[in-house]
């Protein structure tokens, strides 16, 4: 007789957009629990419908809301697939002993280097020069003015796992300075800890990796956007809601800083915002955490996060602990 436990736990994922799930359903099974797909793209109706028999749910864009929750009795864990919980109410999980778990340690090669390439291509003006020869249109002539890196200073918003890594990736490039704005962090030799308005007045590529929360919402707003050099880059691989998108457009259009390279908007999908119609902004569609290696190893160890819940044991990344 085999072993192998019955299946009567159920973990369900309420957003799809993976190749294959073959990770979840066998590492969920080696503790007695069922996997299933039931996408709610967003919805939060969508969700409250889908929950009432979880043990467990895996999420990635839908909103898990105190309704959610209260529509979900026999859960015990939120996981998300990948590192931000803004979508997840972490107050009313804690209420209901419902642990809120993510995945912080995936991607970070990827994310770390889809910022890098963001700065390069607004650096270089990669966008503008790719849409004139594709127009037909050959000129070696000054479209719009560059500025080597060499000898500028870099900003660095957060210094955990992928500004880290950002920075090791750009040391080759001979910033003269590096500011981080992280009051927690160590900081290794030779970086300078400074206040979130000073990297703002002093650096030339400023790059966000800070998490999105109450107090991080629209760090960069008008305010502080008007503080920056008109050589200043701003790159954005974290969340969209740390820049006030319209100050930024605004700044932009009036040629008042260089450019920006963004991954992450405030509203996904962002619609038909005019920060588009801008040359000197380069976008992507917050596929900079994506590999195939780096996908694979995310839902492996988002399953493995549930798997730990359901043997009783503490998430590894538990962010609602009481």
């Amino acid at each position: 007789m085999s072993g192998r436990p019955t299946l009567d736990r159920l973990v369900v994922a309420l957003d799809d957009g993976y190749a294959a799930y073959d990770q979840e359903e066998a590492l969920l099974a080696e503790v007695g629990a069922r996997f299933e797909l039931r996408p709610c793209r967003r919805n939060e109706d969508a969700a409250i419908a889908s929950v009432a028999d979880a043990d467990v749910l895996l999420v990635r864009e839908s909103p898990v809301t105190r309704r959610v929750l209260e529509a979900a009795p026999r859960c015990r864990a939120v996981i998300r697939y990948g590192i931000g919980v803004d979508n997840i109410d972490q107050a009313a999980a804690r209420e209901r002993r419902i642990a809120v778990a993510n995945v912080p340690d995936y991607g970070t090669d990827e994310v770390s280097s889809q910022a890098v390439a963001l700065a390069l291509a607004v650096s270089r003006r990669i966008g503008l020069h790719d849409a004139e020869v594709r127009a037909g249109r050959w000129s070696t002539g000054v479209l719009q003015p560059m500025y080597r890196l060499r000898g500028r200073t870099l900003g660095l918003v957060g210094f955990g796992r992928i500004a880290r890594m950002t920075l090791d990736k750009l040391a080759g490039f001979g910033f003269g300075r590096v500011l981080v704005h992280d009051p927690k962090s160590e900081l290794p030799a030779g970086v300078q800890r400074v206040d979130m308005d000073t990297l703002c007045a002093e650096a030339d590529v400023i790059s966000l990796h800070a998490p999105l929360n109450e107090h991080t919402r629209h760090l960069l707003d008008a305010r502080r956007i008007g503080l920056m050099r008109p050589t200043a880059i701003v790159v954005n691989t974290a969340r969209g809601g740390l820049v006030d998108t319209q100050a930024l457009y605004e700044a932009l259009r009036e040629r008042r800083i260089l450019g920006a390279g963004l991954d992450v908007f405030e509203q996904e999908p962002p619609g038909a915002h005019p920060i588009f119609t801008l040359d000197n902004v380069v976008v992507t569609n917050h596929m900079g955490w994506y590999s195939e290696e780096a996908m694979r190893e995310l839902q492996r160890k988002t399953a493995l996060e549930a798997a730990r819940v359901l043997r009783g044991e503490e998430p590894l990344h538990w962010l609602n602990r009481w």
